[in-house]
């Protein structure tokens, strides 16, 4: 199984283009996920949206705006309550995970091989084949 995180941007406009993947694909949604990090004492959040692995193919996508969103529990703000009421609309629990900041890491590449890991861990995501 190929999984693949997707990254959007930063949560500024294209925000509406990853609550708009999650809505047309509902029949594909898995999670909603936010991942709280720390950047230089800055407390940001991921927006995920994690999509069933495709039949046939095994290809999982994982979108993503990174690190673009003020922590929501720390600084309250309109992008993250628009995931949420999509969340609601939806029927699905935003999944909230305490990651390390891609900055820790030589390349964005090695970032989402990290993420993936603890997606696998946890059971989020299917387990290499």
């Amino acid at each position: 199984m190929l999984q693949r995180f997707i990254e959007l941007g930063e949560g500024y406009s294209d925000i509406y283009e990853l609550i708009e993947l999650a809505n047309a694909n509902q029949h594909r949604l898995a999670h909603l996920m936010a991942l709280h990090t720390t950047i230089e004492e800055k407390h940001m959040t991921s927006l995920v949206v994690v999509l069933q692995p495709t039949d046939p193919g095994e290809f999982q996508a994982l979108y993503i705006c990174r690190e673009g969103i003020p922590n929501p529990h720390i600084m309250p703000n309109k992008r993250f309550d628009l995931f949420n009421q999509i969340a609601e609309k939806l029927g699905k629990q935003i999944i909230e995970i305490e990651v390390k900041n891609s900055r820790e890491f030589a390349e964005n590449a090695l970032f989402y091989q990290y993420l993936i890991g603890i997606l696998r861990l946890n059971h989020y995501i299917p387990p290499m084949q």
